[in-house]
Formats: C-alpha cells, structure tokens, sequence
C-alpha cells in the first residue's frame, strides 16, 4: 500500500519546475507522519473511551465514612492504620502499555499523609494501585458500589508479602461521595 503511495506520487507532475520528490524524501514524509502517531496508550482512542466510560463512575472525591481498623499481628509487616479519603482523577497515567488514571489515598494514622495512586474501574469494581512497601503487605483498594452515592472498599494483601490472612481479615471501609462545596479533609 505505502508503494502504491509513493508510486503515485511520483507520478504528479511537478509544478512551476520543481523537480519530483525522491523516494527517500517520501520516507522521511512518512517518518515524519508516523512520529506524530500517539506513544501513549493514553492517547489512543481505542483504549482511552472504554476506560473512560467504564471508570466515569468512580471518579471524584470520596470521604470514608466508617471503616475497620487493622492491625497486623507481625509489628513488622506494618502499622494500625486509619484512612479518611480517597480522590479518583480523571487525569491519565501511562504505564508500560496500559492507561491508567491518577488518584490520591489519604490517611490520618499512623501518620497524616497523602498517597500518589493509580486505578482503572470496570463495571463490577475499581481497583486502586500504588500502595507504597513500607507502610505494610497491601496492594491497594478494591471498591465496589453500596449504593447510588456509596463505594464499599476492602484492603488488598500482597502476596509477595508472604502475608497468609485468615479469610476475612481484612480492613473494610464504606466511603460517600463528597458534596461540591463541602469543606476541605483535615
């Protein structure tokens, strides 16, 4: 096909006595063009829409509104901890080959901080990543929804941990969506 294109090309007629393109004028045409594809997954339709659509849903603000609080058995694996809020953006990361949306966590125990993170949503769930090694054996969040304005969450282990929870151990929290205009987390 890209033969074709060249062929025909050349065949114009060159106009006000210019001379025809050469063959390797019409491959830096063509470099040229194709450098200015999109790099980024993010950047290409086919992918961006779908996770778009399907993670709609999640995005905004969510404050936790009643949550269990874990502490570890192994001081070492890491600390009682209390989240407060989660932040699903809309502003778009890429990593290796996949799209994925910013976000932030935000905890008050054991100590007040906010969490960079990533996450996707899917029609059944969201997932949340980047959950940092040194605050304990966790992967991140899986959210799923309660109600119309309501996500319930779980703490997910990570198994390169070597963390063997007894089937429900884990922290639950329920988060509501936070209302325009309503003050700031402390």
């Amino acid at each position: 096909m890209v033969t074709g294109f060249v062929r025909r090309f050349q065949r114009q007629q060159p106009s006000r006595g210019s001379q025809p393109r050469s063959t390797g004028e019409l491959l830096a045409l063509l470099l040229w063009i194709s450098a200015c594809a999109p790099s980024s997954p993010c950047r290409s339709g086919a992918i961006i829409h779908p996770l778009a659509n399907l993670s709609r849903p999640y995005a905004g603000h969510w404050t936790v509104a009643r949550s269990d609080t874990l502490t570890l058995p192994d001081p070492t694996l890491g600390d009682r901890f209390k989240l407060t809020d989660i932040v699903l953006d809309t502003d778009t990361v890429s990593i290796g080959k996949q799209c994925l949306y910013k976000g932030s966590i935000v905890f008050s125990v054991p100590n007040a901080e906010t969490l960079a993170v990533t996450w996707f949503g899917v029609p059944e769930h969201g997932t949340v990543f980047g959950w940092p090694a040194d605050l304990g054996p966790f992967a991140g969040l899986n959210l799923t929804w309660w109600s119309r304005d309501s996500l319930q969450g779980a703490i997910l282990y990570d198994e390169r941990f070597g963390v063997q929870a007894r089937p429900g151990a884990t922290a639950q929290f329920w988060a509501g969506r936070r209302s325009v205009g309503a003050p700031a987390p402390r």
